[in-house]
């Protein structure tokens, strides 16, 4: 990952969130994928909920911890692959899913991720979401 790349943060509140959904929304504008980055109960899923929210979408966003993948009106993809890791997700041909037309969330994804994704020239950009006390801290990071 280029060392020099442009970082944005907010700290904010659950319900002010909506300013971290709109900078994604500018990052990727045609869609991509957003690698969510951050400890158990950091507030990944919910990032994804709130996204959904914003394309008025009603359904009732989960982790796809044990799925691998959930989608979301075929505009929201959301995988996780802390439980199989890269490699699994790899093997399983998950990789070509990210090519679809739409916006994916891949929580646990880490910088081996990021660097395939962006070789094979497809937008990404890393969340990294830290808790401090009743708010969050997001950073996004895009090359």
């Amino acid at each position: 990952m280029n060392a020099f790349a442009p970082e944005f943060y907010f700290t904010c509140k659950l319900d002010q969130i909506d300013v971290v959904v709109q900078s994604v929304l500018e990052r990727l504008k045609n869609g991509g994928t957003v690698i969510l980055q951050g400890d158990l109960a950091a507030g990944k899923t919910t990032f994804v909920q709130k996204f959904a929210e914003h394309f008025g979408l009603k359904d009732i966003v989960t982790s796809p911890t044990f799925s691998i993948q959930q989608s979301y009106d075929n505009k929201i993809f959301h995988y996780d692959i802390y439980n199989k890791g890269l490699d699994n997700f790899l093997a399983l041909g998950l990789l070509e899913e990210l090519e679809r037309d739409g916006y994916h969330f891949v929580e646990w994804g880490d910088e081996r991720l990021y660097n395939i994704l962006k070789s094979a020239h497809m937008d990404v950009i890393i969340l990294k979401i830290e808790k401090e006390n009743s708010k969050r801290k997001y950073r996004i990071i895009d090359a």
